[in-house]
């Protein structure tokens, strides 16, 4: 299946509700602005919304632990004997809202114990899946910290779109398509927060900064909450502000299970295996052999650099000028 995990709501925003109006009585156009910045920006709640896209990862950590309890649950399986018979593969990536907070594409599939070379039971239909996502997602929470008396929690939304996934053979009108699904996690997977929020591209060393910084007032006031929240101790650990360019999210744009489809490493080794080819023949080599397919070694050296040394710092500079006598003066004293 197709699945969208989203935030909770942090305060009401402007937006393009299928039908009716936005709540400000507006119908703004797809390209407006105002869209995904809060109704009222003073009653918005941007610390928990800084502090959710911090927690997000461990959401998705924590609900991909209960989906497999559920599915096993729903087969009727202990989760020892359901790696016996199935396994949950997924591959997800994280895409920032209007509003500035990250939600989860991700496609789910039930495989056999062995994963994707392997066919899965007969019980496990989208159906099951599916259920099993709404289930593990509702109980899917992770305790954050105490701030003024405050005590956070933080979940996915109640916003919860599962779709089943149909093979390219069966494209229509109200199917959605394996072309179709990689086409969209395409689209997103290349999509930062600067593109949906208009928030900074490069982490920033001082909030002084942010003055000389051309960006929509929503994004700078949720950098500079994750500013000052990362002063706080208790929250060293989030490392907000070490990532307050990204609000507060300091995860992977792009996760998968190992048994999803082929690993980095087998990417690298065919990439660095190309290149080996191409400068062989580069060379002259019109049949080079290929690489050892059981090497470790996935990069292909073109040049060699050998540290020469550095120049001379700035007090050297200072102590070599004082010590060096007055050419102006020297003639003087010949003269």
């Amino acid at each position: 299946v197709f699945a969208t995990f989203t935030a909770p709501s942090f305060g009401p925003v402007h937006n393009r509700p299928t039908k009716g109006r936005c709540r400000c009585s507006t119908s703004h156009p797809d390209d407006a602005p105002e869209l995904g910045t809060p109704l009222n920006p003073e009653t918005y709640d941007y610390e928990t919304a800084v502090l959710w896209n911090a927690h997000a990862s461990k959401i998705w950590a924590r609900f991909s632990i209960y989906l497999r309890r559920e599915v096993a649950k729903r087969a009727g399986l202990s989760q020892r004997a359901f790696k016996e018979f199935a396994r949950v593969s997924f591959a997800k990536v994280a895409e920032y809202q209007r509003r500035g907070a990250i939600h989860f594409h991700a496609v789910i599939r039930l495989d056999g114990p062995d994963g994707g070379d392997t066919p899965p039971p007969a019980w496990a239909t989208p159906d099951l899946l599916a259920d099993a996502i709404r289930a593990a997602c509702t109980a899917a929470d992770v305790p954050g910290p105490v701030l003024n008396g405050r005590a956070h929690t933080f979940a996915f939304g109640t916003q919860l779109d599962i779709r089943p996934i149909r093979s390219a053979d069966f494209e229509g009108s109200t199917e959605l398509t394996e072309k179709a699904v990689a086409a969209y996690i395409a689209k997103y997977a290349t999509k930062g927060a600067e593109t949906a929020t208009g928030t900074l591209d490069r982490p920033i060393k001082f909030l002084a900064e942010l003055g000389r910084k051309s960006i929509p007032e929503h994004a700078r006031r949720l950098i500079r909450t994750a500013w000052t929240l990362g002063a706080r101790k208790d929250l060293a650990d989030l490392r907000l502000r070490a990532w307050a360019h990204m609000l507060g999210f300091r995860g992977h744009f792009s996760t998968k299970t190992r048994r999803y489809s082929t690993t980095l490493g087998a990417l690298r080794t065919a990439r660095a295996e190309w290149r080996r080819l191409q400068a062989a023949l580069a060379h002259g080599d019109q049949t080079p052999m290929p690489a050892d397919p059981h090497s470790d070694d996935t990069t292909l050296v073109l040049a060699h650099w050998a540290f020469a040394g550095t120049g001379l710092t700035r007090g050297e500079e200072w102590l070599a000028a004082s010590l060096t006598p007055n050419t102006t003066e020297l003639e003087g004293a010949a003269a």
